[in-house]
């Protein structure tokens, strides 16, 4: 199964690249944020690449052995040292000389973290880093591919449901929605985690955006809009506003994404807080269904 979605522009140019690079023995320096699939990245330019048929061997920094580096590097079709920034000094020296001699196999690294900043600070070697960045690739976070996360979360919610063991609810649009609109600062992996609590939680075939339990938008420092007014009823209205603009005026949905009853968004609607004609009509095709 796929999760590698790439519908959006990032995500396509990002898998291009690792095409483009997969063929060649070339060496790659895997970046992105924590969470991104930069070891799904790896794996998917081994399997593209020409040792497909030979293992794929990851190194990780806090079970580095260098005999079995060695080892690896003679046998493997690829290596990957993962977040090469949490190496040692003393490994990351051992690292280098056995990358200056010979090897068969293909070196794929990955960084969450900026290689030249890490250089910077003294954390890598300056000649490690340049005899890694060869072909530097730059997995994008969801942030970046907001159009792949409706198809993304219902390949991972397949993966979920296998792993447990039942039977696979889909999402409601409105909790597709939610989704995409969502913050996940842990990006693929954080975004797995939603969809398996939200799993858990639900007893029918259908997953609600109240079961998936996002926490708000966070809002960076000074980033607060200007101009948005801080009085809370003030806020609501905004809120309700935004809602029904990303729904298209269907309150239904509108109610789902808030995270409120229909009969309550239609009280905040027509009740004595409303502006004059604030209350949107809603479509008249669209079934009233009250939600609890």
């Amino acid at each position: 199964m796929n999760d590698l979605i790439s519908q959006s522009r990032a995500m396509q140019e990002a898998l291009a690249s690792a095409l483009d690079v997969a063929p060649s023995p070339t060496t790659v320096l895997i970046r992105g944020d924590h969470g991104t699939g930069k070891r799904r990245f790896a794996r998917f330019i081994h399997d593209n690449s020409k040792a497909a048929a030979k293992p794929f061997v990851e190194v990780n920094p806090t079970t580095f052995s260098p005999a079995e580096v060695e080892r690896a590097l003679g046998s493997a079709g690829t290596v990957m040292f993962d977040e090469i920034g949490a190496l040692s000094h003393e490994h990351q020296a051992h690292l280098l000389r056995l990358l200056e001699q010979p090897h068969a196999a293909r070196i794929v690294a990955s960084t969450s973290e900026a290689p030249e900043e890490l250089v910077r600070l003294g954390r890598l070697r300056s000649d490690l880093f340049y005899r890694l960045d060869v072909y530097p690739l730059r997995v994008p976070s969801l942030k970046e591919r907001r159009d792949d996360v409706g198809r993304l979360a219902q390949v991972l919610l397949l993966k979920a449901a296998a792993r447990l063991g039942r039977p696979a609810p889909t999402l409601s649009p409105a909790a597709t929605i939610a989704l995409e609109q969502g913050d996940f600062p842990g990006n693929v992996r954080e975004l797995e985690n939603v969809l398996e609590r939200a799993l858990i939680r639900t007893r029918t075939s259908t997953i609600e955006a109240p079961s998936l339990a996002l926490a708000p938008p966070r809002l960076e420092a000074g980033l607060f809009p200007e101009g948005l007014p801080l009085e809370l009823a003030e806020l609501e209205r905004v809120a309700i506003a935004e809602a029904l603009r990303r729904v298209n005026g269907n309150r239904t949905h509108a109610a789902r994404l808030l995270g409120i009853g229909l009969r309550t968004l239609r009280q905040k609607l027509n009740g004595p807080g409303a502006r004059p004609g604030s209350s949107t009509p809603e479509p008249a095709a669209e079934p009233v269904q009250e939600l609890s």
